[in-house]
C-alpha cells in the first residue's frame, strides 16, 4: 500500500486533488491511501506516511518540513503549480509515486 500526504494551509483545498488522485488510483487498480492535512498537523502525520506533497500556499515552508522528515527518510516536495491548479490527480499521483522510488 502506498501512503502519500498532502499538505497546505488548512487539508481543505487540497481535498478535492485527494479524491481526484484516489480516483486515478483505483483505475489502475492501486492500493493507496491518500490524505490531505493542514499544516497544523503536519508534524502528527507525516511519519505514517512515505511522501508529502505540498500545495502551493505552503510551498515557502519546504525547507523547515523536509528537515523534519530526512531523519525518516520521507521526501518532501511542492505540487507542481500547475498540476494543482489544473487538478491533475494523474500527473500529481505520478509525481508522488516518482519520489517515493527515488527515496528507496
Amino acid at each position: 500500500m502506498v501512503k502519500i500526504m498532502l499538505c497546505c494551509s488548512a487539508g481543505m483545498s487540497t481535498s478535492l486533488l485527494v479524491k481526484k488522485m484516489l480516483t486515478v488510483a483505483e483505475e489502475r487498480g492501486m492500493p493507496v491511501e491518500i490524505e490531505a492535512y493542514g499544516v497544523a498537523e503536519f508534524d502528527a502525520q507525516f511519519p505514517r506516511y512515505q511522501v508529502v506533497l505540498l500545495g502551493p500556499q505552503v510551498k515557502y515552508m519546504l525547507s523547515t518540513l523536509s528537515e523534519k522528515t530526512a531523519s525518516h527518510g520521507i521526501p518532501v516536495q511542492a505540487i507542481d503549480m500547475m498540476d494543482y491548479g489544473m487538478q491533475r490527480g494523474d500527473k500529481v499521483l505520478d509525481y508522488a509515486l516518482s519520489l517515493i522510488e527515488a527515496a528507496h
